[in-house]
């Protein structure tokens, strides 16, 4: 599997990570960067997260993914430096709870935007330049109650809101056959993290999945052992 610039995918290429100072993010950048990828990720403002990384292998920016214009600054001043962009992983999204009686129209927006916009204002245009390399790797994080209607009773405007990513892959990658480009959603059980020890602190967390082990899936996604595969979604569960 190569890459625009003739190296391996995943050996020195190009990675942008969405939302890279959170649990997943983070673990994700640590992964790539490791690997030896040159990665680029986004924050928000105020962000005071410390990266213990160089500036040649990692530079945060800041970006409004609602905005698309600003969405699409960030990926071409991404392209202008580097000159393509290998991997793109899209951890940024949002949660709540809420049936049907309690979700209005706006609670369902609000989550489309969290979970939708900011994925697809990213992922088009790294689609288009993947397109014009003709190989790349998208990776968005989905979740269970987006792919099972039947999950996500009790968190209406979630589901709805992350079920839209499932359906933006496939149109990817119908878009993209016959080249080397893969859209796929990573659907992960429940990470573990502090926040989520605390909220169930009597769950047996050693059912849950590390942040590493999806940054290790996704990671693998990347490498020339993975370059056959066209699989749209990514079941990261442990024994969840």
């Amino acid at each position: 599997m190569a890459n625009s610039n003739n190296a391996p995918l995943g050996e020195k290429g190009t990675a942008i990570v969405t939302g890279a100072s959170g649990n997943l993010g983070q673990a994700v950048v640590k992964k790539f960067i490791t690997e030896g990828y040159k990665v680029t990720g986004t924050i928000l403002h105020n962000d005071i997260t410390a990266f213990d990384f160089t500036e040649d292998q990692f530079e945060k920016v800041v970006v409004d993914l609602m905005d698309e214009a600003d969405s699409k600054k960030f990926v071409d001043g991404v392209v202008e430096k580097h000159g393509s962009i290998d991997a793109a992983v899209l951890t940024v999204g949002g949660f709540v709870m809420g049936n049907i009686s309690a979700t209005s129209t706006a609670d369902i927006m609000k989550q489309y935007k969290l979970n939708f916009e900011t994925a697809y204002n990213v992922a088009r245009p790294v689609f288009l330049q993947m397109m014009q390399q003709k190989s790349g790797r998208i990776f968005i994080i989905g979740s269970r109650p987006g792919l099972d209607a039947q999950l996500s009773k009790g968190m209406v405007a979630y589901g709805i809101g992350k079920s839209l990513i499932f359906r933006l892959a496939e149109l990817m990658n119908d878009e993209a056959k016959g080249t080397n480009v893969v859209t796929s959603v990573v659907v992960p059980s429940t990470i573990d993290t502090e926040v989520n020890r605390k909220a169930m602190p009597n769950a047996d967390f050693s059912k849950w999945v590390k942040a590493e082990d999806i940054a290790n899936v996704i990671y693998y996604h990347c490498t020339e052992g993975a370059a056959a595969l066209r699989e749209p979604v990514l079941k990261v569960y442990n024994n969840s």
